[in-house]
């Protein structure tokens, strides 16, 4: 239970709102540094544009052609950062850009941008770019489409599997520092005198309860919503809410399975039809393919991939790789997003910068309110950073030194640790290897603390659905010290099961069983979060033409399976 009567008697140095990437890593940046945070999301964390991204962790190669070197050295020293306090989740991956005569970059202008964005990640760990040959490109990867190639570049970055949890750890480690992390919890109304922020009225989503956040004289309120920015300012009826700031772009991704052709490692192609970049990405055993890039002023909740936008890929990546012969059949899951760039009226939608602005609301009638307009995955670690030195200088204080650079993320480990052979040897029998490493992948060092829960109950070692590698165990490790209050947040975020298997259907009546088994979730409860997620597939990752197909099961068959 949630005890809003002593959050409305806390008085909090920082008030973030919205628990994406960029809001957990403020908040972990603000605890550490001795600042009492509270960060509140009307969500689940990560909820957002977090677990909608192509998971890279990447320096931003495009953007050289727009002249933003800043911006690429600040995101590969970001990666480098990332690679060292968090090997389980942030790992490198070799990338592949074929070169085509008829392509809009030429062999030697992808050269020089090789060339540059070595110069540019000079303090990296990865390995330098290497150039190919057409002859080298055609023996590594032989079913790539060799018509006018000229030849590729390769070079490393690096890749998030599990962005969300990316996300997750860094609120972990701001709860250890002292934050109050609460999601599902939405900002109704913000109130400002005297031109500050005096009040945030806030509704928990769950119970419909209602409480208020009062800020002191030192109070900073950070607004970290990513496309919903322009919302959230509109939440007070003063003068906050004039002006846009947020002019977002769609991308939308599919996930297939291995197919004809499919290459080892990661290609970065362009597409032929218009140009765009793009990414064919090995994921988890899976490939997963995007982005799309298009202007959008739609709703924001509910956000699907078009069956355009599918087609769109599918066509692109069969171009590039012409033995594929992808079709709709093939797309196993779907999603798509909202990219928070600044609003920059008649700019194409590729060449709206990346870089990310701290606005402050000082002349808008709220001097202790700043907004992130932007932002990325890859350099969310810089963005805590800036804004809580930022909350300092509002505060008139002294700016502490930032500890994030080093510090380590709860389950940073590396796989030649010596606790990773301990674990071998101590689950030998009764843990599989594949579902150890796989553990040891998404919870790194916590793998430990989740496997506690199988000594205790053998039986939660058993898996969640038959072929994948998920057990029970990260069931009720989700629920109770993962913050998860839904299926959607188990399967979707806590876990990848949701984008390996027919949406994650199949696995509703075991994690329903687990929950009331194990963590004392109702009948009642377990029946709504079925429809809950039944919803929240139908409106966000289910293509428009399956559903018109009528083949997945309805909320009322999956009940009925979870309580046989």
């Amino acid at each position: 239970m949630r005890n809003f009567k002593a959050i409305e008697n806390t008085a909090f140095d920082v008030i973030i709102i919205g628990g994406g990437i960029n809001g957990a890593a403020t908040a972990r940046d603000a605890a550490l540094r001795g600042l009492k945070t509270i960060l509140v999301e009307k969500d689940d964390f990560a909820g957002g544009t977090t677990s909608w991204s192509t998971r890279l962790i990447h320096g931003g190669l495009r953007y050289l052609e727009y002249f933003e070197f800043h911006l690429v050295r600040e995101s590969l020293h970001e990666r480098e950062v990332l690679l060292h306090t968090a090997p389980h989740i942030a790992k490198p991956i070799q990338m592949t850009i074929p070169i085509y005569r008829s392509g809009s970059r030429s062999y030697r202008i992808i050269q020089a941008g090789m060339i540059l964005y070595d110069l540019l990640s000079y303090d990296k760990s990865l390995p330098n770019h290497r150039m190919l040959s057409k002859a080298s490109v055609r023996q590594l990867f032989r079913a790539i489409d060799s018509e006018e190639l000229t030849g590729a570049a390769q070079y490393y970055d690096g890749q998030a599997e599990h962005a969300e949890r990316l996300c997750l750890e860094n609120l972990l480690d701001a709860q250890q520092a002292g934050a109050t992390v609460m999601n599902y919890t939405e900002v109704v109304a913000i109130e400002t005198e005297q031109n500050r922020v005096v009040r945030l009225t806030c509704r928990d989503t769950l119970g419909g309860e209602t409480f208020q956040l009062q800020t002191h004289e030192q109070t900073v309120v950070v607004n970290t919503s990513g496309p919903w920015v322009d919302k959230v300012c509109g939440l007070n009826p003063s003068q906050l809410s004039k002006g846009r700031k947020i002019g977002g772009t769609k991308g939308s991704h599919i996930i297939v399975d291995p197919f004809p052709g499919a290459p080892e490692g990661a290609l970065y192609v362009e597409a032929k039809s218009d140009g765009r970049p793009y990414f064919i990405v090995p994921w988890l055993g899976q490939y997963l393919i995007g982005t799309t890039d298009e202007r959008y002023d739609g709703p924001l909740d509910h956000i699907k991939a078009s069956d355009q936008e599918i087609d769109y890929l599918i066509t692109e990546t069969n171009r590039v790789l012409p033995a594929a012969h992808l079709t709709r059949e093939d797309v196993k899951f779907t999603y798509s997003g909202v990219r928070p760039l600044p609003f920059a009226e008649g700019k194409k939608a590729g060449s709206i910068t990346r870089a990310h602005i701290l606005h402050d609301h000082t002349e808008e009638g709220a001097s202790n309110l700043i907004s992130l307009i932007g932002g990325k995955l890859t350099t969310h670690r810089q963005v805590g950073e800036e804004f809580v030195n930022a909350v300092f200088r509002k505060r008139k204080q002294a700016i502490p030194a930032c500890p994030t650079h080093k510090r380590p993320l709860p389950g940073a480990i590396l796989l030649d640790d010596p606790r990773v052979e301990e674990l071998h040897a101590r689950y030998q029998g009764r843990i599989p290897a594949p579902v150890l490493d796989h553990l040891l992948g998404m919870y790194g060092a916590r793998t430990e603390k989740l496997l506690a829960l199988v000594d205790e109950q053998p039986e939660l070692g058993e898996p969640i659905v038959a072929g994948l590698l998920d057990i029970k165990a990260q069931i009720v490790f989700a629920a109770q010290a993962e913050m998860a209050q839904r299926f959607t947040d188990i399967l979707r975020r806590r876990t990848t099961i949701a984008m390996h298997q027919k949406y994650g259907f199949g696995a509703l009546p075991v994690v329903a069983d687990v929950l009331r088994t194990y963590c004392g979730w109702s009948e009642e409860r377990c029946d709504r979060n079925i429809q809950l997620y039944h919803s929240y597939m139908t409106a966000n990752c289910i293509p428009d033409y399956q559903l018109q197909a009528g083949a997945l099961p309805t909320p009322l068959q999956t009940a009925t399976a979870s309580s046989d």
